[in-house]
């Protein structure tokens, strides 16, 4: 019995072992992640009229989404409107890199499209996702509902062939 203790033992202590080399790997391997993220979100002016005009449509675009859960007609327009906001994202990006000294206090529009692409098709591919994950739901309900319909009707002509 003291092997078996001694053996789980020695397991459990390689097992801690690994765990810490594996947590120490992950942390010295998202550092960078993490340092350019926030490089990335410190460089930005937060106070510019268009970033809040931008932030405030994606939240009313999100409450759009959830207010209207209901309504699946409605819901897949929103969605192919947002996927092809997310399409128009190149071109806007070029027009806006040619233009930002109208409207923004820096050139934000890289030729790689990275702001872009976190600030504007990042939250339009989160709703469309909602609106997908939200449709999915809906489907299995109506599919739910279809197959209790068909069995309470197969009841019945089963019933009426008895009588």
């Amino acid at each position: 019995m003291e092997e078996l203790q001694s053996a789980l033992n020695a397991h459990m202590d390689q097992m801690a072992d690994l765990v810490e080399k594996l947590t120490g790997e992950l942390r010295s391997g998202l550092k960078p992640a993490y340092e350019n993220f926030m490089g990335f979100f410190h460089a930005i002016d937060w106070k510019e009229p268009w970033l809040i005009s931008l932030i405030s449509f994606h939240v009313l675009l999100l409450l759009v989404a959830f207010m209207s859960r209901k309504n699946i007609n409605f819901q897949m327009c929103l969605f192919l409107l947002a996927l092809g906001g997310v399409y128009l994202a190149e071109r806007l990006n070029n027009f806006l890199a040619g233009n930002w000294s109208s409207f923004a206090g820096q050139n934000y529009f890289d030729r790689n499209g990275l702001f872009l692409s976190v600030l504007w098709s990042g939250p339009l591919l989160v709703i469309a996702i909602i609106i997908l994950v939200n449709t999915l739901f809906s489907l299995c309900h109506l599919i739910v509902r279809w197959k209790k319909a068909e069995l309470r009707h197969r009841a019945r002509v089963a019933q009426k062939k008895d009588e």
